[in-house]
């Protein structure tokens, strides 16, 4: 349904860093760069757009598909290396579906960040 989303960042810098290290195990990187706006996707297709400029986006809850839970554990991993603050770690979330395997972090901004597999 949806083919991108760009959050609004206060440091472009800051925050590139922390994309490109916390997505990196999801086999996300960066695509695309203008002046103040980066692209993170996979096969030459951004899908998240990362803009810094004023006001900042209000903390919206995001979360990437990971292909095993192996790239759930490196997606908190990474994340919490980079910066990222802790906001569950990964596990079995039995309460959304038996399989629901999720990993939970804050961003640099505020965002409330997941990576999920369904398997």
């Amino acid at each position: 349904m949806i083919d991108h989303l760009t959050l609004t960042v206060k440091n472009g810098k800051k925050s590139v860093a922390f994309y490109k290290a916390a997505l990196k195990p999801l086999g996300y990187g960066l695509q695309m760069k203008w002046e103040k706006l980066w692209g993170f996707g996979e096969n030459k297709k951004p899908v998240l757009w990362i803009k810094e400029a004023k006001p900042v986006t209000t903390p919206q809850h995001i979360a990437f598909y990971a292909r095993d839970r192996k790239q759930v554990d490196g997606f908190y991993k990474a994340a919490i290396k980079a910066g990222g603050k802790d906001n569950g770690k990964p596990g079995l979330r039995a309460e959304y579906h038996p399989s629901y395997y999720g990993a939970f972090v804050i961003e640099p901004d505020g965002h409330p960040f997941e990576a999920v597999c369904h398997r």
